[in-house]
């Protein structure tokens, strides 16, 4: 069923008031007419079944038939720290993550990040980011949108990763790496992972050992050196696959 998502402020007790750019998407690419079923979700996690009842030329109306929490969502929240990578394998990185479940991303500049993003060029970048994460959550049936946070430096998201249950960081120079197959009992209990992927040159050894610092797990992807967009997309998937068989 076709999904959009619509603010809290616009959902009353029996009907929700779309506005802005949805209108123009469910009448002109849609063709979505009164009676047509379609899902609403206020990107918190609750969705609702709705039907169209009245279009009119800058607002639709929809009738609530149903609302249930959503079931698309993860138990277990993930976030992405994705090194900058080069041109736009951004782009693909954060639609494919929003469709493998993590809950927020964060662009980090590293030392070997050929990309530097700053000021409002970075602020521009950050907006197209979401609009990209918006899109795929609406293709993908999610019940919310993840938030893809500003650009930060690596000593900032290792804080922002503290806050989390586990976190993991795949780098194949460490003497110390642990088995992605291990992470099946790692995650058993959890409600919060961090994942922190490198970029086209990897992480310096530096940036590894602070994100060791806040208690971080080495692990290795394979006996393949990766790129960058594969490797965030092949853990995520790992981790989705995990998590969702043990729910």
């Amino acid at each position: 069923m076709r999904r959009i998502f619509v603010p809290l402020d616009r959902i009353k007790e029996d009907r929700i008031v779309v506005t802005g750019g949805d209108v123009k998407h469910i009448k002109d690419v849609l063709r979505m007419k009164p009676g047509d079923e379609i899902t609403a979700s206020d990107g918190r996690g609750t969705s609702y079944s709705c039907v169209l009842s009245e279009i009119g030329s800058d607002e639709i109306i929809l009738s609530i038939t149903e609302k249930n929490p959503d079931i698309s969502e993860l138990p277990v929240k993930i976030t992405l720290f994705q090194a900058l990578p080069k041109g736009d394998k951004m782009d693909l990185i954060i639609q494919k993550a929003v469709e493998l479940g993590v809950a927020g991303i964060y662009p980090v500049a590293t030392a070997r990040s050929v990309t530097k993003l700053t000021g409002e060029k970075a602020e521009k970048k950050v907006g197209r980011w979401q609009k990209i994460a918006t899109e795929a959550a609406k293709q993908c049936g999610r019940g919310i949108v993840p938030v893809v946070g500003g650009v930060v430096g690596m000593p900032a998201a290792c804080e922002l990763a503290s806050d989390s249950d586990l976190i993991y960081i795949p780098y194949e120079l460490s003497e110390d790496i642990s088995s992605i197959g291990r992470i099946r009992e790692d995650i058993r209990g959890v409600e919060s992972i961090a994942v922190f992927i490198g970029a086209e040159g990897g992480f310096e050894r530096s940036e590894v050992e602070s994100v060791i610092a806040k208690g971080a797990k080495v692990i290795s992807l394979g006996h393949r050196i990766l790129r960058t967009e594969t490797a965030a997309i092949a853990m995520l998937s790992h981790l989705m696959l995990l998590i969702e068989g043990e729910s």
